[in-house]
C-alpha cells in the first residue's frame, strides 16, 4: 500500500475557531505586523488575551506562519500565468514535484479534471515562462501542458477567515417588482 504521509490533512485545525478566533484571524491577514496591544483594541481584548488566542491559533494549526506578501513588479515577475500539466500515470513524481524548485512557481496542486497538476507562476516575461515550460517537458512523464497567461487580476487574497452562511440571489433570478 502506498504511503500517504506527506498528503495534507483537510482537518489541519484540531479544534473549532471561535467568532473572536475569526476576528483576530481576519486582522492578521490584513496587517500581521500589528503589535497585540492594536490587535486586542481592535477585537476587544487586552493585550495579553489576544496574544494568547494568537500563541493557541499557531498552536492548532489554523495560522501555519507568518509571512510577508511581496509586490510581484518589485521583484521583477509581472507575468501571471497558470500551467496546467497533463503526465502519465500518478502526476505527484519526485521529477515532477522538482519544479518546486524554481522561484518562479509559486503553488503546486494535484488536481481532478482534464490535468493532473495545476501550478500557478510568475515569469518576467514570456520568454522565461518558455523557459519554464521547458524545463517541465524535459520533465519525465509529462504529456502536455495548457497555459493561461493572466492579463488582468481583480481579486487575489489569501485564505479568509470569514464563511458565507446566505449565497446572495443574483438580480436577474429574482422575480420582477410588480409596478402599479
Amino acid at each position: 500500500m502506498k504511503e500517504t504521509d506527506d498528503i495534507r490533512s483537510l482537518a489541519a485545525v484540531t479544534q473549532q475557531l471561535d467568532p473572536m478566533d475569526r476576528k483576530i484571524l481576519a486582522v492578521l491577514v490584513e496587517d500581521a505586523t500589528v503589535s497585540y496591544a492594536e490587535l486586542g483594541k481592535r477585537v476587544g481584548l487586552s493585550a495579553p488575551a489576544a496574544h494568547e488566542r494568537v500563541k493557541r491559533l499557531k498552536k492548532s494549526g489554523a495560522i501555519r506562519r507568518m509571512a510577508a506578501l511581496i509586490d510581484p513588479g518589485a521583484v521583477g515577475k509581472g507575468l501571471l500565468a497558470f500551467i496546467h500539466v497533463d503526465t502519465s500515470g500518478w502526476g505527484k513524481t519526485p521529477a515532477l514535484m522538482a519544479i518546486a524548485e524554481c522561484p518562479e512557481v509559486e503553488e503546486v496542486h494535484s488536481v481532478a479534471g482534464d490535468a493532473c497538476m495545476l501550478l500557478k507562476v510568475r515569469a518576467a516575461s514570456t520568454r522565461a515562462l518558455e523557459g519554464l515550460l521547458a524545463r517541465l517537458y524535459d520533465t519525465p512523464g509529462v504529456k502536455a501542458t495548457r497555459s493561461y497567461v493572466v492579463l488582468s487580476t481583480y481579486l487575489e487574497r489569501p485564505p479568509q477567515p470569514g464563511v458565507t452562511l446566505s449565497w446572495p440571489v443574483p438580480k436577474a433570478a429574482r422575480p420582477a417588482e410588480i409596478v402599479q
